[in-house]
């Protein structure tokens, strides 16, 4: 096992609380649909529900991608030994997150979205995490080679 296992399972902690409360913040304030224009053409919080996947494809899928999210989770901990520290930090922002939205699919039915930035898919933190973390994989992996 890993020397530093027991400081990577802060990052998912953080990542969930995160973006927990940041969707708390936002049922709380917000109604469903509602945009509150931050920086004028671009960017607003726009309350939105996603049952489906990233950008929105494959909508009504909920319980399709509880499952998914869930084999994905046990897969990432099973290989966890073989990954290198640096992957290892990636791939456990990656689970925080992902637990960030299995928690919505799970108590809400949806995902919570909420930043709008007009030219892209309203997203949340979770999804942000996850998008940066892919790319800074694949950037970290094409090097690695």
């Amino acid at each position: 096992m890993k020397q530093n296992f027991k400081y990577l399972l802060f990052l998912p902690i953080i990542v969930i609380m995160l973006d927990q409360l940041t969707k708390f913040l936002v049922i709380s304030f917000m109604q469903p649909n509602q945009s509150i224009q931050i920086i004028p053409k671009i960017f607003h919080l726009t309350y939105v529900s996603n049952t489906g996947t990233f950008f929105g494809l494959i909508q009504g899928a909920n319980a399709f991608f509880i499952w998914f999210i869930l084999i994905i989770l046990g897969l990432l901990l099973f290989f966890y030994d073989q990954f290198d520290n640096r992957e290892s930090l990636v791939f456990a922002l990656i689970i925080g997150a992902a637990i960030g939205n299995l928690i919505d699919r799970i108590v809400h039915g949806h995902v919570i979205d909420f930043l709008d930035f007009r030219i892209w898919p309203v997203f949340n933190v979770a999804d942000a995490v996850v998008s940066l973390c892919v790319i800074i994989l694949i950037v970290y992996l094409f090097k690695k080679r």
